[in-house]
């Protein structure tokens, strides 16, 4: 009898062993479970943080660009730049123009590239959209060709083509705005893209870049 009852007695201890030991382990286990979430929470909100400011300096950045002036850039008199719609060919003063009268329909300037050159009509109408049009001659790299296309090719309200008869190898034109460079790579591409893509210049803001003239 006596034995029974220490046999009892062991069991219920050994019983009693496992479920703390299995008590310990649940706390354990919520223990792990909350350092870790709070570990990720910390993580997530670091990492947002970072997001947010870096988000901040690049809205400064591309603030400070906007106001900047762009080394080097050429400006004509926008008020002295016709914008009358005309079927019948113009004469600009400067290559590439950068504003005057202009044929009524626009080139396709939602990141176009053209492989050929362009009539200059439907070009200039673009800049009176806020398009960008990069141009370049012989005298580019095509490495620098292709990474302006890579650039202008996701880039919306710009657009892209040849100009044998243009003076520098790449040449950036907005409305009454205009900039050579010689290679892609320099800075003032990028402050130019930011400052002039739909930029204050602009005299038609919004306007369509799509639904005009097609390379045929």
């Amino acid at each position: 009898m006596a034995s029974r009852t220490s046999d009892q007695n062991s069991r219920q201890n050994r019983i009693a062993e496992m479920r703390r030991a299995e008590k310990a382990r649940d706390r354990r286990n919520k223990i792990i479970a909350i350092s870790v979430s709070a570990a990720v929470v910390a993580g997530l909100i670091g990492f947002g943080a970072w997001v947010i400011m870096d988000q901040k300096q690049k809205d400064r950045d591309a603030e400070a660009a906007r106001k900047a002036p762009v080394n080097g850039e050429q400006t004509w008199d926008a008020k002295k730049l016709g914008r009358n719609h005309v079927e019948t060919p113009v004469k600009y003063e400067m290559n590439p123009p950068v504003g005057g009268d202009h044929n009524p329909r626009w080139m396709n300037c939602n990141g176009d590239v053209y492989k050929n050159a362009i009539p200059e009509v439907n070009a200039v109408h673009s800049l009176e959209h806020g398009a960008v049009w990069v141009t370049y001659n012989e005298k580019a790299a095509k490495a620098d060709v292709d990474a302006l296309a890579g650039k202008v090719g996701k880039t919306p309200y710009t657009l892209m083509s040849p100009d044998k008869e243009q003076a520098g190898a790449i040449m950036l034109s907005a409305w009454g705005k205009q900039l050579t460079v010689d290679k892609a790579d320099d800075p003032r591409v990028a402050q130019f893209f930011t400052k002039y893509v739909q930029g204050p210049q602009t005299p038609e803001p919004g306007a369509a870049c799509t639904n005009g003239l097609g390379e045929k």
